[in-house]
């Protein structure tokens, strides 16, 4: 009798262990698949910011220079894409410095909009959507982020280690460039 209870509290635990194991591979494998799906809309945000800044630089309201410079990065973004993340990093923070350096202040945007004359109205809509864009980046990326740091948490448990419960998935990592939001959009 005394056989079979120790037999029956091994097989419990044991039964408990494998519950725990599994639970634990499945949010991983939750994780790794928010992860990809926050990629994926941090790179529809990104393609949102250049198509609005390539507007803008072909809208005929900023001057030839200051267009050619913002269409310039804004190519530059829409060409890199893919999985190089580091290429994509170095395109999206020079599209940054692009929108910071021309709209830097409200004073600049309300210029641009000013010289718009008599097509203010398209200007301010392009301006709103562009700061609409750049918004919606700086929280797609600070979104993804978080999910990946959720997820390196959880990778890093011992248990998770010892027993490969993230299987042969790659070490997620960070995506890090500037994404501030140009002061000149920024309504806050």
């Amino acid at each position: 009798m005394e056989k079979l209870t120790t037999l029956l509290v091994v097989v419990v635990l044991l039964g408990a262990i494998a519950v725990y194991l599994s639970s634990l591979a499945g949010r991983i494998d939750r994780l790794h698949h928010r992860i990809e799906t926050a990629h994926a809309g941090l790179d529809a945000q990104l393609l949102r910011r250049a198509a609005a800044a390539q507007d803008l630089a072909s809208s005929g309201f900023l001057d030839p220079a200051s267009a050619l410079l913002l269409s310039s990065a804004a190519q530059e973004s829409l060409l890199v894409g893919g999985d190089d993340d580091e290429a994509r990093s170095v395109a999206e923070s020079e599209l940054t410095r692009s929108l910071a350096a021309l709209l830097g202040e409200r004073e600049d945007v309300e210029a641009i909009v000013e010289d718009a004359a008599p097509d203010t109205a398209v200007a301010e809509q392009l301006m709103a959507e562009l700061a609409v864009a750049c918004r919606r980046v700086e929280l797609a990326r600070r979104f993804h982020n978080d999910v990946v740091r959720s997820c390196l948490h959880v990778r890093r448990k011992r248990i998770a280690r010892w027993f490969g419960l993230a299987g042969h998935t790659p070490m997620p990592t960070t995506i890090d460039f500037d994404d501030t939001v140009p002061a000149g959009l920024d309504g806050r």
